[in-house]
């Protein structure tokens, strides 16, 4: 192939991909993009009412540990609108957007934290599934997830053609979970809780904010005009202020996230290949980035100071020179010493045995009032027909059921109606109807009851 021919084909090549990953080709007009965002700002009216509804959703998912309930309120929440509005409001300069967005958001928290809070309050279900326990502790991961969902969510938003990314970005970034655990920690008064959930939730929404800012900077989507320009520079310099004071701390957090998370990774790497023994295991580790601290427990054949000295002489180089490496193991190579280790394995078994019998317990007990309440339904459709023929000697074939009555909530009664069907030798009278009515009434313990005689 010639000198030609390869650029050519270069060319070509370079064309392909620039139509393929041009970003700008279907984009929508600066007007379509204002106005679609500010349709979503406010939190009002039948917004506010879907976000409760939202959060109740969201809160009894996580309360039973469904994951598809938790998705199906993640859909229907109207969170994303004023999260949108803060990043365009910054990219666009306009104050008042960026103020209104800010309290929208602000408002819908608390009625999310209120309603969760609530909701958690009365609810007889009081343990902490896993679906709850994945909200409580942030990692540098939810800090990428925000980032790249609030970019997929704003470039979606810039389309000429609306699509079904935004639906996709609420579930990914999960803002209604960390927002109703908050609210699980407030009810219960764990405040770990609440202060975990709450910080990967304003982790979620100051990123997403984020990428929105960013992605409209970059596609240079008009600002607003000022008349004075004392005003627009003021209005700058807001818009900088409130950036810098939210970007600021979350930054620094996000950063101290993928730091524990890095001294994690590192740290259990680093055991692995340190405490990699024949005749000794390791039973458990327990690693605290917070305050760079590695516990080792160990089972099998004690390993003696001189290769632990070794050991931790080796940190350096691994990037873990600043922590501290504490080993537990039994001092004589034959008994293992329990009361170090009763932190570690003994402690957690114990825990997640109690956690998983009280689960069972309140199943098992809401199964046997099941089984109680068949039982004496069962009893109730066998007897009734019986006695009904004895007290009333005209009726030759009775047969009890049970039917529902869609309009009976309405009316503050019951939905079951029971429904007795009878067949008659001679015609009964309307006395011995309402009789039989009130007998069975009282006999089945029950208002809503239908009699039909054939």
């Amino acid at each position: 192939m010639d000198t030609a021919t390869e650029h050519r084909t270069w060319i070509n090549l370079k064309t392909i991909l620039k139509e393929r990953l041009s970003i700008t080709q279907d984009m929508a007009d600066d007007e379509v993009i204002d106005e679609r965002i500010r349709s979503e700002v406010e939190m009002r009216g039948a917004t506010l009412w879907i976000l409760m509804f939202a959060i109740f959703v969201a809160s009894i998912g996580l309360n039973v540990n469904s994951t598809a309930v938790i998705i199906g309120a993640m859909l229907i929440s109207p969170l994303m609108g004023p999260i949108m509005g803060i990043g365009y409001g910054a990219g666009i300069n306009d104050f008042s957007l960026l103020r209104r967005s800010f309290v929208s958001l602000s408002f819908a928290t608390m009625v999310g934290l209120l309603t969760s809070t609530l909701y958690f309050l009365i609810s007889p279900l009081d343990t902490a599934h896993s679906e709850l326990l994945a909200r409580t502790t942030p990692t540098a991961w939810d800090v990428l997830i925000g980032l790249f969902g609030g970019l997929a969510g704003i470039v979606a938003i810039t389309r000429k053609e609306k699509s079904n990314v935004i639906p996709g970005v609420a579930i990914a970034t999960a803002l209604m979970p960390p927002l109703c655990t908050a609210g699980f920690g407030l009810s219960s008064g764990n405040w770990e809780f609440f202060l975990g959930a709450f910080y990967l939730y304003t982790i979620n929404f100051v990123f997403i904010a984020l990428a929105s800012f960013i992605v409209v900077r970059a596609f240079n989507v008009a600002e607003k005009k000022y008349v004075d320009p004392a005003l627009a520079l003021k209005a700058q310099r807001y818009i900088a202020a409130a950036v810098l004071i939210t970007l600021l701390p979350s930054s620094y957090l996000a950063y101290r996230l993928v730091g524990e998370e890095v001294f994690k990774a590192r740290a259990s790497q680093f055991v692995a290949q340190a405490f990699n023994f024949k005749t000794t295991n390791v039973a458990q580790v327990k690693i605290d980035p917070k305050n760079r601290e590695i516990k080792v427990f160990l089972i099998g054949e004690y390993v003696p100071q001189e290769k632990l000295n070794e050991i931790r002489a080796e940190m350096g180089p691994e990037g873990l020179g600043k922590a501290s490496l504490n080993v537990y193991q039994n001092t004589n190579g034959q008994n293992i010493d329990l009361s170090k280790l009763k932190t570690g394995i003994i402690t957690d078994l114990y825990h997640k045995s109690q956690i998983a019998l009280q689960s069972q317990s309140k199943e098992i007990e809401a199964l046997k009032e099941q089984l109680r309440r068949h039982d004496e339904q069962n009893t109730l459709f066998e007897s009734v027909p019986a006695e009904l023929k004895t007290l009333f000697p005209k009726i030759r074939e009775a047969i009890l059921s049970k039917s529902y009555d869609p309009a009976a909530v309405d009316e503050n009664r019951s939905s079951t109606v029971l429904v007795l069907n009878l067949q008659a030798v001679r015609q009964l009278s309307a006395k011995e109807r309402r009789d039989i009515e009130a007998w069975l009434k009282i006999r089945a313990k029950h208002e809503n009851v239908l009699v039909l005689i054939r």
